[in-house]
């Protein structure tokens, strides 16, 4: 079965009874997270502060749930009439069989992160449970939707001031974040991609993809050239840089990072990689992750509430539970 444990259960019970005036009752709805590890999410640490601002009778969880039972702990949110559900490693590509209809976000990036239990109002029209007053008891089924995808454009944009449009960009990692990272560059219509995988046929693979759905960008395998080598902006979608003895993420006879305007981590912890160091030493704007958390939350918390999420909560609360800000 999926659980949360004890332990985790009650720390995340002793801080969101502190956000909350009004105690849980038989009122009270629920979010959540799944995935697997969990006990890293920062997610309850974000959710939470938000829904207290809205003034919202919800409590966001987070429970560790194994792939195989992925399908039952989704059946079991929608069954008990959980508002929406987020989903992180290892469960976004398993959840796009899981759910019952896919919204186009995620039927573009081929990823689920974001489901949202809708109910069937009597004219046929299906709305999000967290604005479904008095609808939670018909029919309901699960939304997928993908918010990571916008989550990576408005990091970039808010953090770093990038027009996407007509860039030359060097790209680390091909798999899972990284890949719907790479196309939505791609639709966003950046001019340059360069791609870096550990192992190169699944960047050639990717490579295949991005000439096949978006041919305006000229996309290659593999460092630029050293003539004319210079990048607008240099993305990190390795995890190369969790652990403070990794590796550089970049083969440095290869690319000297003095060639890129921007760097991008998208490793929010330590605020700090060893690329991002050097990135900054050699004169880059830079840069971490926590930007694309943010606002691939705040994108999922409006879908569910069809509310303006209240950003700067969102932030504070980011940034006070990862690095102990505040």
């Amino acid at each position: 079965m999926f659980v949360l444990s004890a332990e985790v259960g009650c720390f995340y019970s002793a801080r969101v009874d502190d956000l909350f005036s009004s105690p849980i009752t038989a009122s009270t709805c629920y979010c959540a997270v799944y995935g697997q590890p969990i006990r890293h999410s920062a997610s309850p640490a974000m959710h939470n502060p938000a829904l207290a601002e809205l003034g919202l009778d919800w409590r966001y969880l987070a429970f560790e749930v194994a792939s195989d039972e992925l399908g039952q702990a989704i059946a079991g949110a929608k069954a008990m009439r959980y508002i929406g559900l987020n989903l992180t490693v290892p469960h976004k590509l398993l959840a796009l069989d899981m759910v019952d209809v896919l919204d186009e976000s995620a039927e573009t990036w081929g990823a689920v992160n974001t489901i949202c239990f809708e109910a069937k109002g009597e004219d046929g029209i299906w709305t999000p449970l967290g604005q479904a007053l008095g609808q939670a008891h018909g029919e309901v089924r699960a939304k997928g939707y993908n918010t990571d995808a916008d989550g990576i454009t408005l990091a970039l944009q808010q953090d770093l001031g990038l027009d996407l449009a007509g860039l030359r960009v060097l790209f680390l990692g091909a798999g899972g974040a990284g890949r719907v990272a790479a196309l939505k560059l791609a639709k966003e219509g950046v001019a340059e991609l360069h791609l870096v995988n550990r192992t190169r046929a699944k960047a050639v693979d990717l490579a295949n993809e991005i000439r096949d759905r978006f041919p305006s960008t000229a996309v290659s395998v593999g460092y630029p050239d050293n003539a004319s080598g210079n990048v607008d902006l240099l993305l990190n979608a390795t995890s190369l840089g969790l652990k403070v003895d990794d590796a550089l993420p970049i083969d440095e006879n290869q690319f000297n990072l003095s060639h890129a305007e921007a760097v991008f981590d998208m490793i929010y912890q330590p605020a700090e990689t060893p690329l991002l160091a050097k990135a900054e030493a050699a004169g880059c704007r830079t840069a971490n992750g926590l930007g694309m958390l943010l606002w691939q939350g705040v994108k999922a918390l409006e879908i569910w509430t069809g509310q303006s999420a209240p950003v700067e909560v969102m932030r504070d609360a980011l940034s006070a539970h990862i690095y102990g800000d505040g």
